[in-house]
């Protein structure tokens, strides 16, 4: 069975995977690790993406760690392909797979039954040339006509969502709805989430940022910038590099960017605490003012509780 361990940034979710890991070595069952981090696919950046450590990294086989250089885009798609298939390998081998991360797409495309349908360049000219040349209110009616339901979850403002479902119904001759991930595990698994109060998180994310800039985040900011950082299509995205960035330019002060590395941190916790209260199959721990061997106690028991372990 896979388990998971999701939560928002911050939450310590990534201190409980290893904490399980560990006490399941303790029982005679060896755990490998699988990244639901994004930004964690990158190499050169570790500190703000809260990275394991190489001491952590060498304790227990981690993957979808470190595989791809900045320059590169990452894709939901690829991801899905390459950690299912780490998982199936770690349970061949015998070995408990444990997820962990906080990624909403990367979750459910390891998690759930999940669609990815390819896509045809002329395809996609086409609808964009038509987005240019009758504007995105008539494209938006058009996914109204043809996929109502996908219209109803796309916001009309959403050309790039939109462009991308009326091309997945030229392509398929199916609705873009259909291709939509259910909330269906695609094999056997768990997630245990860990939560914390509003009050609790803002208190670790200001802790965590400090941390970050005295472990040298500035410094892995001007490598990677060095490197086209700012050029990049999806490495540049990931929260706290910007601000940094425009420090580096000279456009805002150490103390500016740092309030706004904690700011835009809040705001990414504040969203990703959205899209888990609409998944009632996890299994939450309420981690505030818990010591971290109580949401290891409270870890085991529901994995206990549900059988999960091999054998």
């Amino acid at each position: 069975m896979l388990i998971g361990i999701v939560g928002a940034t911050a939450s310590g979710k990534s201190g409980l995977a290893l904490a399980i890991a560990r006490a399941l070595r303790g029982r005679r069952v060896e755990s490998e690790i699988i990244s639901m981090d994004a930004f964690a696919l990158y190499r050169g950046m570790d500190i703000g993406t809260a990275k394991p450590t190489k001491v952590e990294l060498a304790e227990f086989a981690h993957h979808q760690v470190d595989v791809l250089d900045i320059d590169q885009e990452a894709s939901v798609a690829k991801y899905q392909e390459l950690a299912r298939a780490d998982a199936d390998a770690i349970e061949s081998r015998g070995h408990q797979p444990i997820a962990v991360g906080g990624s909403a797409l990367y979750i459910r495309a390891l998690f759930d039954k999940m669609q990815f349908p390819g896509t045809d360049p002329r395809v996609r000219a086409g609808v964009e040339a038509r987005l240019d040349a009758e504007g995105p209110a008539v494209l938006y009616r058009e996914l109204q006509r043809k996929d109502p339901k996908a219209a109803q979850s796309i916001h009309p403002n959403n050309t790039r969502r939109v462009v991308r479902a009326l091309e997945v119904i030229e392509l398929t001759g199916q609705p873009f709805s259909a291709t939509l991930p259910r909330q269906e595990f695609a094999r056997p698994s768990i997630l245990i989430g860990v939560r914390r109060s509003d009050e609790d998180a803002d208190y670790r994310i200001e802790m965590r940022t400090r941390a970050m800039l005295d472990a040298g985040f500035v410094e892995e900011v001007r490598t990677l910038m060095s490197a086209g950082l700012a050029d990049t299509a999806t490495a540049s995205k990931a929260t706290g590099y910007e601000p940094l960035m425009r420090h580096l330019r000279g456009e805002i002060t150490l103390e500016e960017a740092a309030a706004e590395v904690s700011l835009q941190t809040r705001q990414l916790v504040r969203k990703q605490k959205k899209w888990f209260k609409r998944d009632d199959r996890i299994h939450w721990i309420e981690a505030t003012g818990l010591t971290g061997q109580q949401m290891l106690d409270q870890a085991l028991s529901i994995i206990d509780s549900q059988d999960a372990l091999p054998e």
